[in-house]
């Protein structure tokens, strides 16, 4: 079954972010009691409670791309005939009491909402950073989080200034893989990243293939354009994938390509002495016969010389840089 889950809340800067409790300075009893308010403290982490939906909040980050219909009304049913057999994972609300955060588990606790159901859920101590690391790490478990949908996690973390390390953990990737997952994720904002879905079946190079081609003649209105179509929602995530892309390449494809012009080469007078063009292919240079006065001739029967001088001139300037 597919997880598409609820969007997830915005995490905050990193100026903001409660940090994790430090061990050295905390006054929590030592001893035989310190022992058993830790065994205490993990019973109840690892305890299932029932929690009232109303009573839990969004937070993280944005894990999915939209929300498969089909896939949340099987769950929704599958819910309501068998119970909940997974718990959710939540933390106390910082800020307000007696409220939650819901860690990961969106779709069921999006499910259970619309049933008018209490959750199961365990329910942890973490800070912001813990939050993201298991959200992350919960991600990775998912066999059909698609590759944009990582990407765009990676982004969203790096965007809250949390470094390429801790990234790597949250997603249990290496960091070339991290570097690769941000050139991605940080090519498109959110938003056009909703409207297109989790795109299951395509991966880097075509998204990296799309991003260009969006670069080339300001081919995003065209995009978009097609995005804000009634018949673009009625397509799967893939297919619309595939639409922005063939509109994307076909307006790269039609813009007209500015030729290269020339630069024209004055004397000291400020006449012209010819024209030089620098294009993919090489430099050009152009010197008019009927206006250089026999210039055109003597260049060219010196060109050889005057070349060389002009090398071995670069070379001796290029190793003093």
């Amino acid at each position: 079954m597919a997880r598409k889950g609820i969007l997830g809340g915005d995490i905050p800067a990193k100026s903001q972010r409660r940090p994790a409790p430090n061990a050295a300075t905390s006054q929590a009893p030592r001893g035989a009691v310190g022992a058993l308010q830790s065994s205490l403290t993990k019973l109840q982490e690892n305890a299932v409670q029932e929690i009232d939906v109303a009573l839990i909040d969004e937070a993280g980050v944005e894990d999915r791309l939209g929300v498969d219909s089909a896939a949340q009304t099987q769950l929704r049913e599958s819910l309501a005939t068998y119970g909940q057999q997974v718990p959710v994972l939540l933390r106390p609300h910082p800020t307000k009491a007696g409220r939650y955060e819901i860690v990961y588990g969106r779709r069921r606790l999006m499910a259970l909402r619309d049933l008018g159901q209490p959750v199961k859920a365990m329910i942890r101590q973490l800070d912001d950073h813990a939050l993201v690391m298991a959200q992350g790490q919960e991600n990775t478990a998912r066999q059909d989080l698609s590759f944009i949908e990582k990407a765009s996690f990676a982004a969203q973390l790096a965007a809250q200034e949390y470094d390429r390390q801790t990234i790597a953990a949250a997603l249990s990737i290496d960091l070339p893989m991290v570097s690769r997952m941000l050139k991605v994720g940080t090519a498109f904002p959110l938003p056009f990243l909703r409207q297109i879905g989790s795109a299951p079946g395509i991966g880097r190079d075509r998204w990296m293939a799309l991003a260009q081609a969006l670069e080339q003649n300001n081919s995003t209105g065209h995009a978009t354009a097609l995005m804000n179509t009634p018949d673009f929602t009625q397509l799967g995530s893939d297919e619309r994938f595939d639409a922005v892309f063939k509109r994307a390449s076909r307006a790269a494809t039609k813009a007209p390509k500015t030729a290269p012009r020339p630069r024209t080469l004055r004397k000291a007078d400020g006449s012209a002495l010819g024209d030089i063009k620098t294009t993919s292919k090489g430099v050009t240079l152009t010197i008019a016969a009927k206006t250089a006065d026999g210039f055109d001739a003597w260049f060219d029967s010196n060109a050889e010389a005057l070349l060389q001088d002009l090398h071995d001139r670069w070379q001796i300037e290029r190793s003093e840089d």
